[in-house]
């Protein structure tokens, strides 16, 4: 793994600038460790004040991510990403993910926030943006732009817009009126900039990513029922083989490590946030049997359920991750 740059080693002096002032306000609004909500519709706030041992895992929603302070791994399915200092993620999909806090410190901590798409708000602003959007010419690092996480270098102007629209935390009374258009900034900043065609893609009614996010809706919604492809080949209109193919492009997994990741992820947040027992939580999520359960557990997280659980009691105030 290739270490992130720390922040003073950010090419531009403005930049630099911004983000010690987006962490600034970050820290302000996310004292605690772990996840920070907002009163802004959708903006969440993350702090990790030590990078940490084990993985934790996450549903990532559609959503814009962006680190102002510290560095992050994120696993998906057989793709690593690295992240720091501006770097902006983007999920066009709901996916599964595992990550690491890599770069944390109490004096300097792990800070990012997160800002939740709604897909209607994209397909909204690329049709009164016009054709011309459509027609985009993808940047060179989005050869995989079918993948439903990327990341890129945030550029200076989506930093300004995202910083706006967490300094409206300092004037609650202006929210409601400037924070759908400090969202619509950032969302038009992502569309036109180099991360902006896996939003696209996620609009366009007919685009491989489109047709795969219906399908990951009904897994999300019947992870636990017993899954059959064919029946969602038919739903996204596209033949057995060609789902198969653009589920893996665009979630690097097949649709039944999809539902796997799924069910795990779930059984782990039952364990950890509720205390179920390992066996109740594998039954609540659709595994016949515990011992199957416990050996695809610790396939993915590294150890068997109890001692996993153990350590992430200790590890992670909250389940979800910027």
């Amino acid at each position: 793994m290739t270490a992130r740059p720390p922040l003073h080693n950010l090419p531009d002096p403005e930049l630099v600038h911004l983000a010690k002032t987006l962490s600034r306000q970050i820290q302000k609004w996310a004292p605690n460790e772990g996840l920070n909500t907002t009163s802004i519709a959708g903006l969440d706030l993350f702090r990790a004040n030590s990078t940490n041992s084990c993985m934790g895992s996450s549903i990532y929603d559609p959503s814009l991510c962006l680190i102002a302070q510290g560095a992050k791994t994120i696993w998906l399915g057989d793709r690593e990403l690295d992240y720091g200092p501006l770097s902006c993620l983007v999920s066009s999909v709901h996916l599964p993910v595992l990550g690491k806090i890599t770069q944390a410190s109490p004096e300097q901590p792990y800070l990012g926030l997160k800002l939740t798409i709604d897909p209607q708000e994209v397909t909204d602003l690329m049709l009164e943006l016009g054709d011309a959007i459509l027609h985009m010419e993808d940047h060179p690092e989005c050869a995989e732009s079918a993948c439903g996480l990327g990341r890129v270098q945030a550029e200076k102007s989506q930093v300004e817009a995202m910083l706006r629209l967490l300094k409206l935390l300092d004037t609650p009374a202006d929210a409601p009126i400037l924070a759908p258009l400090a969202r619509r900034e950032i969302l038009y900043r992502a569309l036109t900039g180099e991360i902006g065609p896996r939003l696209r893609k996620l609009a366009v009614a007919d685009s491989q990513v489109h047709r795969v996010s219906k399908v990951i809706s009904v897994l999300k919604d019947r992870f636990s029922e017993p899954l059959r492809v064919r029946e969602l080949a038919d739903m996204a209109n596209m033949s057995e083989s060609a789902l198969y193919h653009s589920f893996k492009q665009v979630t690097r997994m097949s649709p039944l490590q999809f539902q796997k990741k799924l069910r795990l992820h779930e059984a782990r947040r039952l364990m950890v946030a509720q205390g179920l027992e390992a066996a109740t939580a594998s039954f609540r999520v659709g595994y016949e049997s515990p011992s199957h359960f416990s050996r695809e557990y610790s396939r993915l997280f590294g150890n068997p359920p109890r001692a996993d659980v153990v350590k992430l009691r200790g590890e992670y105030p909250e389940t979800a991750r910027a």
